[in-house]
């Protein structure tokens, strides 16, 4: 179990590799989560990538919601009671970020983001060159359902 950051879902819209790893390590039980504001991000940043690649605005609508088939959304009322805490450990950064690190607390389970501003927050943090590695320990430590 893994949350993800609105990075990681724009990633996922954009490139391949986030999606192959989000379709592949689902398929094997993995599950993912990210707090409703990511999506929320992702849908309003998509636009302004897509436009400054020269690509055309695909149906982002379409690829969010293909994403909410291998990545569960966590709701505000899921992650809020974090919120003071998160904001602390986010303190001289980006706190406006607090709804991720909170959703990561609430969960007890680590993050997975290309934002910097999440490492030494408390919490464990995987970037995607390295996410595979956690990826594939959780697969061999699930217990094969009978």
């Amino acid at each position: 179990m893994i949350v993800l950051d609105a990075n990681i879902l724009i990633r996922a819209v954009l490139g391949r590799r986030v999606r192959r790893l989000l379709e592949r390590y689902s398929a094997h039980g993995i599950h993912f989560y990210a707090p409703d504001i990511a999506f929320a991000d992702a849908q309003k940043y998509l636009p302004v990538l897509l436009h400054k690649r020269g690509k055309p605005e695909t149906d982002i609508a379409a690829s969010i919601e293909y994403l909410s088939c291998f990545v569960q959304t966590v709701s505000a009322d899921e992650y809020s009671s974090f919120e003071i805490e998160a904001r602390q450990r986010l303190r001289g950064r980006d706190e406006d970020d607090w709804p991720i690190l909170a959703t990561a607390m609430a969960l007890s389970c680590p993050l997975w983001t290309e934002d910097m501003d999440f490492f030494g927050a408390g919490i464990a943090v995987w970037t995607t060159d390295r996410v595979e590695n956690f990826l594939q320990s959780q697969m061999n430590q699930r217990i094969p359902e009978e």
